[in-house]
């Protein structure tokens, strides 16, 4: 028996039934490419016995799906309420960034890039524009306002990406206030990144060299304002769901993962710490002035819903220590760097200046030359590690770009979180996942 969808096939890409699959197919499918022992193999070879297909039944969740979070098709295999096996199918927001960032120049590729993770769009132009400045080999040239002001927003950022998950893991579980709150607070944050970026989402303020703007007048008391109304919420959410019962019974065990499987599935961010692993990149690998910083990396020990609910609700904190420390620490200066090859001339000199307005006009029209060679530049996501890799001809347009999206990656460990869980968990795994399908599909 073959499943197809109406109206859709994705071919190779579905759960098949299991008498259309080789043995060593299902055992691929169901996870025996990690390592494992051979009686842990052995167990796996059973699985093809172990429902017959007459008591099970292959449905679809999404794309169309509200707790999908994005057009996430998932196909299932249902013994009654049991997850039996797992597939998820991606592809149906896919935009081509990666292709389309080798059309654009090195000056236009941060509107291409902030639009993959567009929940955390400031990190994605931060990772894009290190690996440029890398290439150019002003990497160390960025001036120190500029660097602490990427920490500032990074920060900001993973604040409020948090902030929605808290909103979208509550809808999803049925807490629906947390929905109201999540929303209510994430929007000061991105009320700030207005006032500073002129735009909430999507902004191309992190370019290579530095920054397109300086801080506005009053950003710190706008800052300090959001910091301080912070704690007492989130005392509210932690009496709303940390601790109340029905939320620990709806999460705790539910999406199991091991450390061994996570770091086998490449999976970075909460997903990795959830399992007892303190990866991250900020303290283990650190970038920017992260290493003078004081944070900490929360781990949780049991790899489940939970331990991953209470990784990003407690990393708001840190994020909000980390700006503290950004505040106390902001110097003066430069926003961007001097170096006229990647910098355009001040404003003001365009009126003043032919040599400037032919400067101006160059090098927003034919961008900068970036010489051979390639690099990979890593940084902590929300999600886990994004990198970003390019290959430079010595044009003005990448020859070749990758990104290492961490949803994309995050996404392969559900098969594992969901075998042997009831369809009724797949909602509170996928929302223990936090997948951004822009960056998936990228």
């Amino acid at each position: 028996m073959t499943v197809v969808s109406a109206g859709t096939f994705e071919g190779g890409q579905e759960l098949q039934s299991r008498s259309d699959l080789t043995a060593k197919e299902l055992l691929r499918e169901v996870g025996s490419v990690l390592r494992m022992s051979e009686s842990e193999a052995a167990a796996l070879a059973e699985i093809r016995d172990e429902a017959p297909e007459d008591q099970t039944m292959i449905i679809n969740m999404g794309p169309q799906h509200p707790s999908t979070h994005g057009v996430l098709r998932l196909m299932l295999e249902l013994q009654g309420e049991t997850v039996l096996r797992c597939k998820p199918i991606i592809g149906y927001l896919h935009t081509g960034m990666e292709k389309t960032g080798e059309s654009l120049t090195y000056m236009q590729g941060g509107t291409n890039v902030t639009r993959m993770d567009y929940l955390s769009p400031l990190n994605n132009e931060l990772v894009f524009s290190m690996a440029v400045e890398k290439l150019l080999g002003i990497d160390g040239d960025i001036p120190e306002r500029a660097v602490w002001m990427r920490m500032l927003l990074s920060e900001l950022n993973r604040m409020s990406s948090h902030l929605l998950f808290l909103a979208t893991n509550g809808m999803d579980i049925g807490a629906v206030s947390m929905m109201l709150y999540g929303w209510r607070e994430r929007e000061e944050v991105l009320r700030f990144f207005q006032k500073v970026t002129g735009l909430r989402m999507n902004h191309n303020f992190i370019r290579p060299g530095g920054l397109a703007a300086d801080l506005p007048a009053g950003w710190r008391d706008d800052v300090l304002e959001i910091l301080e109304s912070l704690p007492s919420r989130l005392d509210e959410y932690d009496i709303l769901m940390t601790g109340q019962p029905i939320w620990r019974e709806r999460l705790q065990g539910v999406g199991v993962i091991t450390a061994q499987e996570a770091i086998a599935l490449g999976a970075t961010g909460p997903i990795l710490r959830s399992t007892g692993v303190p990866w991250d990149l900020r303290r283990d690998m650190p970038y920017l002035h992260y290493d003078k910083m004081e944070f900490d990396v929360v781990v949780g020990e049991y790899g489940d819903a939970y331990d991953r609910y209470s990784i990003r609700f407690n990393e708001i904190r840190e994020s909000m220590r980390i700006v503290y420390q950004v505040l106390e620490n902001m110097p003066s200066g430069d926003y961007r760097t001097q170096n006229k090859k990647v910098t355009p001339p001040p404003r003001a000199r365009i009126d003043e200046s032919m040599e400037a307005l032919i400067h101006h006009f160059k090098i927003f029209t034919e961008g900068f030359k970036v010489p051979e060679g390639e690099v990979y530049v890593a940084i902590e996501s929300p999600r886990g590690e994004i990198g970003c890799y390019i290959v430079s001809d010595g044009s003005s347009n990448p020859y070749r770009m990758h990104v290492r999206a961490p949803s994309f990656v995050n996404i392969q460990t559900m098969p594992h979180m969901m075998r042997g869980g009831l369809v009724a968990d797949a909602v509170a795994v996928i929302s223990s996942v936090d997948p951004v399908l822009g960056e998936v599909d990228r």
